[in-house]
């Protein structure tokens, strides 16, 4: 017993940590920084669209006792602000994405001369090794005892992460720059776009709760048919029925499911941050191929 009180004493000494993170996606990050030191909790779960969640009295109280709530930013996740008043969180709020260069999307802010970014920094995998970096740091500030094995874990996870976007560089240089091009149910791939050179278009815009209007649609199917883009995709979290009939008016085949907003639940295809990563691009570049 001596000899495992000298091994582990952090484990049998410190509690772990309670950390409330905003979606899935995030969710997932956190829990491959803090390994064992904590116990984290996902407000919007596997295939939830955080965009239109509405906080419940059930979602104030997962943040009584939580020692770190984190959080996208970027507007996606703005009613936490709301939701830690509601539970009277005294703790920390921190921004995962708060070394993010952002996107700036025009023509969204309703002409109100207010910037808008587009809030899904995590479609590049380098935006991702930022991400990390920052839990890291949350992680490090709330349990310095741990912070070597927080280190490690980071840097396993960034290490992962530079390394599918240096294959992602190397398999994308073998496709025309006149082929890369995707629709997508939402706008939700813009910085995977800017990252690889790809031009992304999408009848919604930037935020699931827009509703495209009808001329937007007829403009996107025009589109589509003069460029002979083949790459169609749904999103996980979206309603099916507008690609539907841009598909049905176009007759382009079905690209399959893309994770954008959510991972999948555990036995699919992108239960991880890095796995749904992985299936997306696959998906995408051999999408691509076929323009």
């Amino acid at each position: 017993m001596l000899l495992v009180l000298v091994l582990f004493p952090t484990l049998l000494t410190a509690a772990p940590l309670k950390i409330v993170a905003s979606f899935s996606i995030l969710a997932d990050m956190v829990r491959q920084v803090a390994g064992p030191y904590a116990e984290v909790i996902s407000l919007v779960g596997p295939g939830g669209d955080a965009h239109t969640f509405d906080p419940s009295p059930a979602d104030a109280a997962k943040l009584t006792g939580a020692n770190l709530v984190i959080v996208n930013g970027l507007g996606l996740d703005g009613w936490i602000e709301r939701l830690a008043a509601s539970a009277e969180f005294k703790g920390k709020i921190v921004v995962a994405s708060m070394d993010v260069s952002p996107r700036v999307v025009t023509g969204s802010d309703g002409g109100s001369g207010r910037l808008v970014f587009d809030p899904h920094a995590w479609q590049d995998p380098r935006n991702g090794g930022l991400y990390v970096r920052a839990i890291e740091f949350a992680l490090k500030q709330a349990n310095p005892a741990n912070a070597a094995d927080y280190t490690q874990a980071a840097d396993r996870l960034a290490t992962a992460l530079e390394a599918l976007d240096a294959s992602t560089r190397a398999r994308l240089a073998a496709i025309p720059p006149d082929k890369r091009k995707i629709i997508t149910s939402h706008d939700a791939f813009g910085y995977f776009g800017r990252a690889y050179g790809v031009e992304l278009l999408a009848p919604e815009g930037i935020s699931t709760d827009q509703e495209p209007s009808a001329r937007a649609v007829a403009r996107l199917i025009d589109q589509i048919r003069a460029r002979h883009i083949r790459a169609v995709f749904i999103e996980n979290m979206a309603n099916p029925r507008l690609i539907e009939t841009i598909r049905r008016d176009t007759g382009v085949p079905d690209g399959g499911t893309l994770y954008s907003d959510a991972l999948s639940s555990p036995d699919g295809p992108a239960p991880t941050y890095l796995a749904m990563l992985r299936y997306n691009i696959d998906k995408l570049l051999d999408a691509m191929k076929g323009n």
